[in-house]
């Protein structure tokens, strides 16, 4: 039996009513006086709990919009309350003159504009902390700033409009110009509103208040003030004391915006200085009357000069400028400098004019004459060595080693060094002066750190191959006259000047010592072979040159020497001939010197030291009386001394400072008629006697003239010698690219003329050495034979001894 089953309908509730069980407006009418307590500042005896549960239900309930727009309306209202009573009646009247109090109305304004700035912000932030779950909700949901934002926003729409910001601004720059004046300022009230400026922000904007609107004011007004403040001290102010003025400057510029204005406005304040104090007055500061660069270098003022330097590097016409006017100022000094080369030049054209006048008699040419001129070579020197450690000085601690102050520096004195064509020769006679014996009151490393000194000038001249001359003729003398101050010295030079210009430079001056040591084993041998055999009666001590390495000056003066000579000559020609094949020795008897015993009337003995030549002519008055004498024609006849040479030694025997020979009838002039006799009363306190002693004096004209000619001379062979080498290694070259590569490879020893490389060109294409191909444009080449032309040319150099001769 089936039973149906009952169905029993669910019983459908009534919906449930959704709305807030408070009312919105009492809330807000609650919340909205606690809001207008907390910025009051009388939000102590409120409940921090019941304000937020005000605005969370409001939220909650969809009253964020209203809990939004009435918070900003009672910010705003609050900020209005207080603009009126705190800032705007503070506002700076505007007529008063008084810097000082227009200072002081300015900064009671800022301190009210941060007075209210603080008190919103304050409120701001407990506000943020009572409606945080508002900023946390509804402000993302509305796509409106959060609280915190949109009292900032508030605070920009209210305070900082017109007219308060003109006021606020014009009170910032008034601090900053009073400051500039020099007077103190509150430096806490600026720094306190430019930290408001410096928060604030348009809304959806990056661009603070400081940068859009106070920034652009200051530089404004900075461009006014430099301009003319750089005119004004350029005018009143010497240079150092202008550059005191505008670093100073720099330097209040850089305080001001670390301590109170914003690090962004700095590199903007920077060039503004840079533009209007230093860029337009480079030129005015170099130059300035009595003050300028001249004025600092001369008066060693080393802080100044690096003060010049600190502001000059500021800007980028600044260094050029430096450097154009280090370059003129250090040309100008060598210009003053060489212009006692136009002094030697004048005294040497002048004793050679008074000797010409006064040929022959007594001493010819006023004796200091020489003297003077090379003292004033020697200074040349020394005053370009004082020049340049004086602007070493100033590079050194003035310009902080700048590479490219040092390059121009060198550049300057590589230009008026080499306008003086007679550099060459005044530091080889410098080098000379300080390496012969007897330098006084210098030690050896003295000594050696003056020539590390010249070294650097060296460096500088063009010519060297001229130097290469003087410096071999200079060396020379010193080594025969045996007046070097020490080997060790003279090496030293030696590879001082190998690390400057390689070693074919010094190859012929250390050929001259190696000929030294050479003579002195020779002389030993010599020695040791007379005493197995008979020696002659004078004691011979000879040097032995190649001639490929020594100079030789002049012309070979002929002189017939005396029996007694004679043999003692042919006695080491036979032992040294013995000891050689295939050499051929010739004589320099006018390089050599001797030492002669003579006894005269009061019965005392002197040793004179004589050249060679006035040794012979003594020789003749040996074994005449007292009373005796010998006449011009008989002198020149039994020696064979050509007239200039023995007119040279007559004068140095009878009519310089000791008179060995009597000249009658006496006088200053030697002629052809005079006739001579033995001075028996000569006296001098004196044991040693140096008579005629040359020593290195500046060339005159005709021996210039002659050093010029073989050094031109030198140079051909030079640049013969270059093209050849590179016409062998390259084959084929265009002529532009021969007379560059020329010009390269040469300029270490000189500076060759274009002009002359062609000429030499043209000589080795005549010689068959080169041909010249035309077809696309001038080429040269090697001839297939030129290589065995050129070694035939070389293999026929043989090697000449010359002898120089010291007699005992």
């Amino acid at each position: 039996m089936s039973t149906a089953r009952r169905i029993v309908k669910p019983k459908i509730k009534a919906p449930k009513k959704h709305g807030p069980n408070i009312s919105i407006d009492d809330t807000w009418s609650k919340l909205s006086v606690n809001i207008a307590e907390i910025l009051n500042h009388r939000a102590e005896h409120l409940s921090f709990e019941e304000n937020h549960r005000y605005a969370y239900n409001m939220v909650l309930w969809k009253a964020g919009e209203t809990l939004y727009k009435g918070t900003c309306k009672l910010l705003a209202e609050n900020l209005d309350k207080l603009a009126e009573q705190d800032i705007k009646s503070v506002f700076p009247s505007g007529s008063i003159d008084d810097p000082i109090q227009r200072s002081q109305e300015g900064e009671t304004l800022l301190k009210a504009v941060r007075k209210v700035w603080d008190d919103h912000t304050t409120a701001l932030s407990r506000l943020r902390d009572v409606l945080r779950y508002m900023d946390r909700v509804y402000t993302k949901q509305a796509g409106v700033p959060e609280i915190w934002d949109a009292g900032l926003l508030i605070f920009l729409e209210h305070i900082i409009r017109p007219p308060f910001q003109d006021h606020i601004i014009a009170a910032i720059l008034t601090q900053i110009q009073t400051e500039r004046d020099g007077y103190v300022i509150n430096r806490s009230a600026v720094k306190g509103c430019v930290d408001v400026l410096l928060t604030l922000k348009e809304r959806d904007s990056s661009v603070t208040i400081y940068k859009r609107d106070l920034e652009p004011a200051i530089l404004q007004e900075s461009e006014l003030f430099y301009k003319t403040e750089g005119e004004k001290l350029l005018e009143i102010s010497a240079a150092p004391e202008y550059l005191q003025r505008v670093e100073s400057r720099f330097d209040s510029e850089e305080s001001r915006t670390h301590h109170y204005l914003s690090s962004q406005t700095s590199a903007p304040l920077r060039r503004i200085l840079e533009n209007y104090l230093l860029s337009p007055h480079l030129y005015a500061i170099l130059h300035k009357l009595h003050s300028g660069l001249d004025f600092m270098i001369d008066g060693d003022k080393l802080e100044d000069l690096l003060r010049l330097y600190r502001l000059f590097v500021m800007v980028p016409e600044g260094l050029p400028s430096l450097k154009k006017a280090l370059r003129e100022s250090v040309i100008r000094r060598g210009k003053d400098i060489n212009a006692a080369g136009v002094t030697i030049e004048n005294m040497t054209q002048a004793a050679d004019d008074e000797g010409g006048k006064n040929k022959g008699k007594g001493k010819g040419r006023p004796p200091t004459s020489a003297v003077q001129t090379l003292q004033l070579a020697l200074k040349w020197v020394q005053d370009v060595l004082d020049l340049k450690d004086r602007f070493d000085s100033i590079w050194a601690k003035s310009f902080k080693s700048d590479r490219d102050v040092e390059a121009t520096l060198n550049e300057a004195f590589e230009t008026f060094i080499n306008l003086n064509g007679r550099s060459p020769e005044f530091i080889s006679l410098f080098i000379d002066d300080h390496l012969k014996k007897g330098m006084k009151g210098k030690s050896e490393n003295e000594v050696d750190a003056v020539l590390d000194k010249t070294i650097t000038v060296f460096r500088f001249i063009s010519d060297k191959d001229i130097f290469e001359t003087h410096y071999k003729k200079h060396l020379a003398k010193r080594l025969l006259q045996g007046r070097s101050i020490s080997d060790d010295a003279e090496r030293g030079m030696l590879a001082k000047l190998k690390v400057e210009c390689g070693t074919q430079f010094t190859q012929r001056m250390e050929g001259m010592f190696h000929d030294m040591r050479i003579s002195a084993d020779t002389m030993k041998a010599y020695h040791k072979h007379l005493a197995q055999t008979t020696a002659p009666d004078v004691e011979l001590s000879v040097i032995i040159q190649t001639s490929t390495f020594w100079p030789t000056s002049g012309s070979q003066t002929t002189c017939a020497f005396p029996e007694l000579l004679a043999k003692a000559t042919k006695s080491f020609e036979q032992f040294y001939l013995s000891r050689h094949t295939g050499r051929r020795l010739t004589w320099q008897k006018w390089l050599g010197n001797a030492d002669v015993r003579a006894t005269f009337k009061s019965g005392k003995t002197h040793e004179l030291n004589v050249s060679t030549l006035a040794m012979v002519i003594l020789l003749l008055f040996e074994d005449l009386d007292d009373s005796d004498f010998l006449t011009y024609e008989d002198i020149k006849s039994a020696t064979s001394i050509s007239d200039v040479e023995l007119q040279r030694q007559l004068q140095s025997l009878a009519c310089a400072k000791f008179k060995i020979l009597k000249k009658h009838p006496p006088g200053r002039e030697v002629s052809m008629n005079d006739s001579f006799s033995f001075n028996a009363d000569f006296s001098a306190p004196l044991f040693k006697i140096k008579i005629g002693t040359i020593a290195s004096k500046v060339e005159n004209a005709d021996e210039r003239k002659e050093t010029k000619n073989r050094v031109d001379e030198e140079r051909r062979y030079q640049m013969e010698a270059c093209i050849v080498r590179i016409m062998k290694d390259r084959k084929h070259m265009p002529h532009n690219d021969l007379v560059n590569e020329v010009t390269r490879q040469l300029t270490s020893r000189f500076l060759p003329n274009p002009l002359d490389i062609k000429k030499r060109i043209e000589g080795l294409i005549e010689r068959e050495y080169l041909e010249r191909w035309t077809i696309c444009h001038p080429l040269y080449s090697t001839f297939h034979s030129c290589q065995l032309i050129f070694c035939k040319v070389i293999s026929r150099r043989a090697k000449n001894r010359n002898l120089y001769i010291s007699y005992h």
